[in-house]
């Protein structure tokens, strides 16, 4: 019994339906049937198909329900893989899309190797990614209060004079404005109320973070990155917690096509188009890379809160991160005098950043787990 099946699973929060395609360019794949999405209805459909392939390798989407069933099945010492949805190819003509053909075309495309597999991350890796993507929520969330507020006050014609908002001095200022009728005060109060609240939990989130990083096995590469400018412990932690260890891309070029920094094309015969970049890939790292690329609109130096990050690391980080300012600092300034627009400008500069922090983690080793 030489022969290996591929089994795609279309998974669903209750459900699992399944496919399997017999190892062979010809023979169309079949429809199982669907179980229950338990772990124990998942291992007694492998129980019984042990006994019929000399190999099983599973296939499923990711999505909403994470990468239990892969871990799950990977300890086991079944083949499984998470195949990423924006590159899975679809025929354009297709019209009919329901969970048995979904399972059917995953079988089959896996059986092909036309299937890209997504990272997944460990289980103290994913962890950190929640909880850094909790403080997301938490800064999108303040965003939204303040926006709500700053348009309540702007539709009664109450405008700030000072000159920095969300300061205690805007907050004092706040709380002495009288409304002219007491549903518009409890308004008020409740939409500062509500900014409070938020700047608190985003406060409280990256304390959290703070705490939590030292005893994560990413920690020394986590220090390491924020010797570049504009990297903080933020940007440092959602970096890795989203991407993992940077050094499993053989070079920076794969790390930029894979967080979507490279430039879209579309090109046929002697005609060259590039357009945009592709925005593939993990779009909480890009943001907060793009984020990080501002710092380099300045000029080149170390200030106190840069220096105090790079204390403890090796002269060899620290010349990396030199090395960073001096060439990105430049090109900012070369590509903004040539009438480059900022965004554009800025992308740019977050493209060679992640080359910079690729090179920064070639230098350190992270903590194996025992």
């Amino acid at each position: 019994m030489n022969s290996i099946k591929f089994i795609g699973m279309d998974v669903h929060k209750n459900s699992i339906t399944i496919a399997i395609a017999n190892q062979g360019r010809r023979g169309p794949a079949r429809t199982y049937g669907a179980i229950d999405n338990d772990l124990g209805a998942l291992d007694k459909f492998c129980r019984k198909m042990v006994s019929t392939a000399s190999q099983l390798q599973f296939v499923y989407e990711a999505g909403p329900c994470g990468y239990g069933i892969y871990r799950h099945l990977s300890e086991k010492g079944f083949d499984c893989m998470v195949a990423a949805p924006a590159l899975i190819p679809k025929k354009s003509g297709e019209r009919i899309k329901n969970d048995r053909r979904d399972a059917k075309m995953l079988a089959r495309l896996h059986r092909a190797g036309e299937l890209t597999a997504v990272y997944v991350p460990d289980c103290q890796d994913e962890a950190m990614r929640d909880l850094s993507r909790a403080r997301e929520d938490a800064v999108s969330a303040t965003r939204k209060a303040k926006q709500r507020l700053k348009a309540f006050l702007l539709r009664h014609h109450i405008v700030y004079s000072g000159r920095s908002k969300w300061s205690k001095a805007y907050f004092n200022w706040l709380s002495a404005i009288a409304m002219a009728h007491p549903a518009q005060q409890v308004t008020l109060q409740e939409y500062i109320d509500a900014v409070h609240e938020n700047m608190n939990r985003v406060n409280r989130l990256t304390e959290q973070i703070r705490q939590l990083v030292p005893s994560w096995r990413l920690a020394p590469v986590a220090a390491a990155l924020q010797s570049a400018r504009g990297v903080s412990l933020i940007v440092a932690v959602t970096v890795l917690a989203e991407i993992g260890d940077l050094t499993r891309f053989e070079s920076p070029d794969q790390l930029m096509a894979y967080l979507g920094l490279v430039p879209s094309e579309h090109s046929s015969g002697d005609k060259i188009k590039r357009g945009g970049i592709t925005k593939t890939g993990n779009s909480h790292a890009r943001k907060v890379l793009i984020e990080a690329a501002w710092a380099y609109r300045m000029k080149p130096r170390v200030s106190r809160v840069l220096l105090k990050r790079q204390q403890g690391l090796s002269d060899q980080i620290r010349q990396i991160s030199w090395k960073a300012q001096l060439r990105l600092c430049t090109r900012f300034r070369r590509m903004a005098a040539r009438g480059k627009p900022k965004p554009v400008v800025v992308t740019a500069i977050a493209r060679e950043l992640i080359a910079f922090l690729w090179a920064i983690a070639k230098q350190v080793q992270p903590v194996t787990e025992k």
